[in-house]
């Protein structure tokens, strides 16, 4: 195309574009009068109003999301139709509702991503829009097939500049980047489980996400209702990703960690290797299972209950005969408790009645029933014995069942738990204890005092409800004439329900803070580091198994975590999940993965690095310094006055670094590894962290160290040599 051609093009293309932002604005102006209207308009019930208010405030922020890059792209089919695409879909509405601009998870758009010269899908040209703001900046093409024309530039060229970009607060959505591996994934229609392994850098988050905006564009109904939970690593890896479903106009998403998965409670602290493994292993369930029969106890001594006529025994017989009964029920122990305390009075109050007829000559059942059930009467406000039933059958919450088992070495030996799940009383909450306290919830269940209270209170408004329609029937029946009254137009149910409380909270609000939501769809990054106990939490909160599950097993560092797919999904889904590789890098350079690659082959020998797409021009490098503290402010001042991103990353105990968990899943443009080898020793899978480390950097890294470099980096190249203090490095 010459150079007069092309900008003829890029001028029809910019107000092609622009006739998309006009369309975008008018709508979204129509999107914004309805909100105020919803807001403002008499005549609603007020939940109702506030339910489409919200829907409004959500249509209106799916357009504004959608200014950013409108329009990235442009197919031409052989047949000569041209499609554009873009973040929503646009129409004509006047011409039949003609597509002006494709939604990007539209099945017409999946050739943009898939086409390729060898199969080109219908297709003869792709277009990629370079855009800043609302204005299209230039255009590349990528001619595909037998179209004659060979002129365009290379296809990948939109990639290579975003991957080349600096990295900013967050990570970015590749929407118009999109590869072909990683499309068929994002489109696969598969109803249960997903896993997508790969390397670093190869776009599994992403991949991931966009996975969960095409699910919502494709199964709206049934996920909008439901919801999804993205469950990552770290709170700052949440913070990190927590823009790329906004900007694809999707807010139906809760973001956790495996920390924050109980409500109520927020965890990040972490147990030493073998604590995790213990506490994730499904051996636990046995442990808290055991744990709270030990808690429904029989009275050591028999306890004397004092009566009108005289003390009645509470033994280990009565009690015991009662606790059988409530552990028949299958119930869990907190509904199983008022089992138990009835069990107990009714067997004192025949052991009463017992005592108190021994007296007569032949007394009647009419009789002793009239006994039972006045001793009966008091025994139910009985404090001696309220008292007593509960320390024999205590109301638990999972939080107190699990904080009284650490702290007693006598519980923890008879649960049957490993002696170093004793720990010393208020020791703070872990990550891997936040399963156990899910599970508890199952095995203790709720206390319904507060449910049947709740009904009590329902009943009172129906009644109150039943008297102000008697009211207003007497009132509008006064005339003699017949008309329609209140009576006839609902009933004391409904108008109690009008003026009941109702929670309008957004639907991830609500999923996050209600431990028995079910969502419609879990993504789970870093899946390799989930124990046992884990998945049990997350396959509870997911019933119809629809999961999309990313990790590397190479990366794995906790004792507790998975060592393979098929050992982690088997008891839950059997053969309903698939297995999709990644295996090109679109992160790392291939500098840097070089000698990550080298310390992979030593740890993981039989796992494959992932395939860089592209250099940097920036070799590695490294320096034996005399003081870290020196090395570190040298790093940090020489990235400061650079555009982009970057971290120090380091062992526990080294000032000014982040340990190589808390970098899982991130990017930065420069990163700093120090002490390799106080990295590999730190912990049983310190390979594991190291490779992390190694693989966070988009365009430079750099190595200091005090020793001996480890075996498998010592390829690296020094810069300048010799042993300093301190330099200034660029």
């Amino acid at each position: 195309m010459s150079n007069q051609g092309y900008d003829e093009e890029l001028q029809a293309e910019r107000a092609y574009v622009a006739s998309l932002y006009d369309r975008l604005a008018a709508e979204r102006e129509r999107a914004r009068a309805a909100h105020v209207k919803a807001v403002r308009e008499p005549g609603h019930v007020l939940w109702e109003r506030d339910v489409q208010a919200a829907q409004c405030a959500k249509a209106v922020a799916q357009l504004d999301v959608a200014y950013n890059g409108l329009c990235f792209g442009r197919l031409d089919a052989l047949s000569g139709e041209r499609t554009y695409l873009g973040r929503l879909g646009i129409f004509d509405e006047e011409n039949d509702y003609e597509p002006l601009l494709v939604d990007w998870r539209a099945p017409v758009a999946g050739a943009f991503y898939c086409a390729t010269a060898a199969s080109p899908e219908g297709m003869a040209r792709r277009r990629q829009f370079h855009t800043r703001g609302q204005s299209v900046v230039d255009f590349t093409d990528e001619f595909l097939g037998d179209s004659g024309d060979r002129g365009g530039t290379r296809g990948d060229a939109a990639l290579l500049a975003a991957v080349n970009a600096p990295r900013g607060d967050g990570m970015r959505d590749i929407v118009a980047t999109i590869q072909a591996e990683q499309d068929e994934i994002i489109r696969l229609r598969h109803p249960g489980v997903v896993v997508v392994e790969g390397g670093p850098g190869t776009g599994k988050t992403a991949v991931a996400l966009h996975r969960v905006a095409y699910l919502l564009y494709t199964k709206r109904e049934r996920l909008q209702r439901r919801g999804v939970l993205v469950v990552g690593p770290s709170p700052a890896f949440l913070d990190h990703i927590s823009r790329v479903l906004p900007s694809l106009g999707e807010t139906d998403v809760v973001f956790q960690t495996p920390g924050d998965l109980v409500p109520g409670l927020s965890v990040t602290a972490e147990d030493e290797p073998e604590l995790q493994r213990i506490k994730g292993s499904t051996a636990m369930l046995d442990v808290l299972a055991v744990a709270v029969a030990d808690r429904q106890e029989l009275p050591s001594d028999p306890v004397p209950v004092e009566l009108t006529d005289g003390p009645v025994l509470l033994d280990a017989d009565v009690a015991r005969a009662a606790r059988d009964e409530a552990r028949a029920t299958g119930l869990p122990h907190n509904e199983a408790r008022p089992v138990f305390r009835e069990a107990v009075r009714r067997g004192l109050a025949e052991r009463a009645v017992d005592r108190i007829g021994e007296g007569w000559l032949s007394p009647s059942d009419g009789m002793r029933a009239e006994l039972r059930a006045e001793v009966l009467a008091e025994l139910a406000d009985h404090e001696q014995l309220a008292a007593v039933l509960d320390r024999l059958w205590p109301l638990l919450t999972p939080r107190r069942l699990l904080a009284q088992l650490y702290s007693s070495r006598a519980r923890v030996s008879a649960a049957g738990g490993a002696p170093a799940l004793y720990r010393a009383h208020g020791a703070a909450w872990t990550v891997s204890d936040v399963p156990l306290l899910d599970e508890a919830v199952d095995l203790l269940g709720e206390d319904r005092s507060a449910e049947r209270a709740a009904a009590r209170r329902a009943h009172v408004e129906e009644n109150y409800a039943a008297g102000v329609l008697d009211v207003l029937e007497v009132e509008e029946t006064m005339d003699d004439e017949a008309q329609l009254t209140a009576a006839d137009l609902l009933d004391e149910g409904a108008l109690a329900e009008r003026h009941r409380e109702r929670d309008n909270r957004a639907l991830a609000e609500r999923a996050a803070a209600d431990r028995d939501w079910t969502y419609g769809h879990v993504v789970v990054d870093e899946a390799q580091e989930l124990s046992e106990m884990d998945w049990r939490v997350l396959m509870r909160r997911c019933p119809s198994r629809s999961f999309t599950i990313v990790g590397d097993l190479a990366q794995r560092r906790s004792a507790a975590g998975a060592r393979s797919w098929a050992e982690v999904l088997s008891r839950y889904v059997a053969d309903r999940w698939v297995f999709r590789p990644l295996t090109v890098n679109y992160r790392t350079p291939a500098e840097i993965m070089a000698v990550a690659a080298r310390l992979l082959a030593e740890f993981a020998p039989g796992v494959q690095p992932p395939q860089s797409v592209r250099s940097c021009g920036v070799s590695p490098w490294s320096r034996r310094v005399s003081s870290y503290d020196l090395a570190i402010s040298a790093f940090v001042d020489s990235e400061a006055s650079r555009e982009g991103t970057s971290v120090v990353i380091g062992p526990p105990g080294v000032a000014g670094t982040v340990p190589p968990s808390a970098t899982k899943g991130l990017e930065y443009d420069a990163v700093l590894v120090v002490d390799p080898a106080g990295i590999l020793a730190a912990s049983s899978r310190g390979a594991a962290e190291l490779y992390v480390a190694l693989t966070r950097a988009t365009q430079r890294l750099g190595i200091v160290h005090d020793g001996p470099l480890p075996a498998a980096l010592r390829g690296v190249a020094p810069d300048g040599g010799g042993r300093v203090s301190h330099r200034r490095y660029v």
